[in-house]
């Protein structure tokens, strides 16, 4: 497993060693220890699974204060494109995002600690995201921000009239108007 350093300080690509034969494959998804040494050191308390279809985009959401969440996400089947936003306040890449592809080929996961939000747009025509929490949902602490944010200009890698959302992600303010993490 190599665990790589991205653009935004705390966010980490994690690379596995994937052992393919003519039966199929194996890798290790989580070690614990590998983590801890490259400074991943957290007790996962919740693991969450979505299927969603060619064109969803969900988020970007985030929780707020006690109950904010770092989250490992990795794609089990299918291809998307993981999107995540800076919204530390103190932080030297705040308002900036990072994406990258995840899917069921290279099977690369993405460490995203407290003070992100996250979301993802699905490039397949299906995809399961497995990604497992840190803390626990609260739903009085969820905030979000819209997808389409004009100041961030994030390229999602589909075509505005593909775009599915909720109704909920239809109504996140601008990351201009979005309530600070700590609040």
């Amino acid at each position: 497993m190599k665990i790589e350093q991205t653009p935004l300080e705390g966010l980490r690509i994690i690379r596995p060693r994937v052992f393919k034969d003519d039966r199929g494959y194996f890798f290790e998804s989580y070690r614990q220890d590998l983590l801890h040494d490259h400074g991943i050191a957290v007790n996962f308390v919740q693991e969450n699974q979505s299927k969603s279809s060619y064109g969803v985009v969900r988020g970007l959401h985030y929780q707020r204060g006690k109950d904010a969440q770092g989250k490992l996400v990795r794609a089990v089947q299918g291809k998307i494109l993981d999107v995540v936003v800076d919204i530390r306040p103190e932080s030297k890449t705040y308002g900036q995002y990072f994406s990258i592809e995840l899917d069921d080929v290279e099977m690369l996961q993405l460490w995203v600690p407290a003070g992100f939000a996250h979301g993802f747009s699905v490039l397949s025509p299906k995809a399961i995201i497995q990604y497992k929490c840190d803390n626990y949902y609260n739903p009085k602490a969820e905030g979000g921000i819209i997808w389409n944010d004009d100041d961030l200009n994030i390229d999602w890698k589909l075509g505005a009239a593909s775009v599915s959302l909720s109704d909920k992600d239809k109504k996140h303010p601008k990351f201009a108007q979005h309530t600070p993490i700590g609040i």
